[in-house]
């Protein structure tokens, strides 16, 4: 019985990360730190694009555990073979409910930070949680949610929570695969 409760639990897991995979992601338009406005996936077209999404404070420091790793191979490319990696990155802090009070504060703190490397992939939103937290099952707002988005906009891959080497590997496999 304890067998069969812990396979119904991980394929649940599983598939809550995966069933967006397929779908094109919903627009989303937010500002970055250096007061660029991006409106993702319209501005994104043409490129691979990484996205991480936050709506709750414990999300965002979560979400904050992949700022080195992803910056370092996709921004920085410390790698041996990162050079081949060509993708739009966002880290995407939602504003939404009673936090949109404190948006405008919030970047105006931000803007004094020592990290102005990150300025340009910091990319804040400032709305609804609708419809992302459905379209893109991110049902538990203690957890930061990434997806590596085509050409296109469509979902290719969808994971959440702390950064790891397992999940990094599993979105190298996804850019590996386009390049061939």
């Amino acid at each position: 019985m304890k067998h069969a409760l812990l396979v119904l639990f991980f394929a649940t897991v599983v598939g809550a990360t995966s069933a967006q995979e397929g779908n094109e992601f919903p627009e989303l338009t937010g500002e970055t730190l250096q007061e660029t406005t991006f409106t993702i996936p319209v501005d994104t077209k043409g490129k691979i694009t990484i996205i991480g999404m936050a709506y709750s404070a414990k999300a965002e420091s979560t979400l904050k555990t992949w700022y080195t790793p992803m910056h370092d191979k996709f921004v920085l490319k410390r790698g041996i073979f990162d050079e081949l990696y060509d993708v739009n990155l966002f880290f995407i802090p939602m504003y939404t409910d009673v936090k949109k009070v404190a948006y405008d504060a919030t970047l105006e703190k931000l803007k004094e930070s020592n990290r102005t490397d990150l300025f340009p992939y910091i990319l804040f939103y400032k709305g609804e949680k609708e419809p992302y937290v459905s379209e893109l099952e991110m049902d538990n707002k203690n957890l930061p949610y990434f997806f590596v988005l085509d050409e296109n906009g469509v979902v290719l891959y969808a994971t959440q929570g702390l950064y790891s080497e397992e999940k990094m590997e599993k979105i190298e496999e996804i850019l590996d695969s386009r390049l061939d």
